[in-house]
């Protein structure tokens, strides 16, 4: 991972005990959010082909979580990109929309597609198409594969092709290391091996969803991690151009058994962990960890924290409310949350999600991404204006 800066701890930040209320004051009720916009006409989604069809040159192909097609192609429809179905997690588009699409882990340009296997589909011709890339910016030479059980299968062959095709360029042209892509102002150029097609492709490493080839970002599971949740907040935070620093305040809503907790005391961050049920005890006793067993929705800090992180099981729609209000009363500066999709049609929800912590809440450069340990669910990221 590259170095990161952090952003300046608040001066005085410690976890203290929540404020008491007048006697007698009843609870908040939640605010109500505004009507939010209208959803476009559904969009009809077309059948899976039964091989997967080459894209078209100067065209975006974005691959998502398999059986998330239907979810990806509307967004993009919606975005006016005339989408098309290619085949399992593959989608081509008439290019980037403005706003990411939340269910797409990687998008990049087509330069070139290959019947594969094929004789034009070799070492040799790769290379020279690599070679033809404009100079002045580094590459990033990337393979990558559909998540499906028939395009894993290809992974061997996709890596030993992209091995084969750097061994033929100047090493001078190659960056090594994918995390400093960007600072270095370099071009991912991937390989996308999928059945019965190749596709070479480019996306400019600060506009790229993702510097993980294919988007396929695999964080390691701590040996002590209590839950797949530590893994979501690793690449959620890998994504951002800072992270919790040593003595940052950190706000966890719904924080039990701990995943989270844990990860952002491993920072050397304080936290106060909010949530009715039980943290893991080496948590609980920790001295940088502070435990408020009542609910996320009632809880009230003393003062602004620096982050706030919520993974809740709980309705989208009254998360994003609770969110909002943070946001809207200042009370954190950073945010890191997942939102939880378990209904079919969820690109309608996420408009009023997003109308929600940007316009109620006052959240801005929000970002809402399905990262590859989601997985019914969207991790969204936003700061403070």
């Amino acid at each position: 991972m590259s170095p990161r800066r952090n952003p300046p701890p608040r001066s005085g930040h410690r976890p203290g005990p929540r404020p008491s209320r007048p006697p007698g004051r009843a609870p908040e009720r939640p605010t109500p959010a505004s009507p939010g916009p209208q959803a476009p006409p559904r969009v009809r989604i077309p059948h899976t082909p039964a091989q997967t069809l080459p894209p078209r040159p100067d065209r975006w192909l974005w691959t998502c979580r398999a059986g998330f097609e239907p979810h990806l192609f509307e967004e993009l429809a919606w975005a006016g990109a005339a989408p098309r179905l290619l085949g399992e997690a593959l989608i081509e588009s008439d290019g980037a929309p403005g706003l990411a699409p939340a269910f797409a882990r990687q998008g990049m340009r087509v330069l070139a597609s290959f019947p594969s296997p094929s004789p034009g589909l070799s070492a040799d011709a790769l290379a020279r198409s690599v070679a033809a890339r404009p100079r002045g910016s580094p590459l990033v030479l990337q393979a990558y594969t559909p998540d499906t059980p028939s395009g894993n299968a290809l992974a061997p062959q996709a890596d030993a092709l992209v091995e084969a095709v750097r061994a033929l360029l100047p090493p001078e042209r190659l960056l090594e290391d994918p995390n400093r892509a960007r600072e270095a102002g370099a071009r991912l150029v991937a390989l996308c091996l999928a059945p019965g097609v190749a596709v070479l492709g480019e996306v400019l490493a600060r506009e790229a969803l993702s510097l993980a080839p294919g988007g396929r970002r695999r964080m390691r599971r701590e040996g002590d991690a209590p839950s797949r949740a530590a893994m979501k907040l690793e690449e959620a935070l890998d994504g951002l151009p800072f992270e919790p620093g040593r003595g940052e305040v950190c706000v966890d809503l719904g924080a039990a058994p701990g995943g989270w907790t844990q990860r952002l005391v491993a920072r050397g961050a304080r936290v106060i962990a909010v949530d009715p049920a039980k943290l893991m005890p080496e948590l609980a006793a920790h001295p940088r960890v502070r435990h408020v067993q009542e609910s996320a929705f009632a809880f009230a800090p003393e003062e602004p924290a620096d982050w706030l992180f919520c993974d809740m099981a709980w309705r989208p729609l009254e998360v994003a409310q609770l969110l909002a209000k943070w946001g809207r009363r200042g009370w954190a500066s950073h945010l890191v949350a997942n939102i939880k999709l378990p209904m079919k049609d969820k690109n309608p929800l996420l408009l009023r999600v997003r109308h929600v912590l940007a316009e109620d809440g006052g959240w801005s450069g929000l970002t809402v991404r399905q990262l590859y340990h989601d997985r019914d669910e969207v991790t969204v990221t936003a700061h403070r204006r």
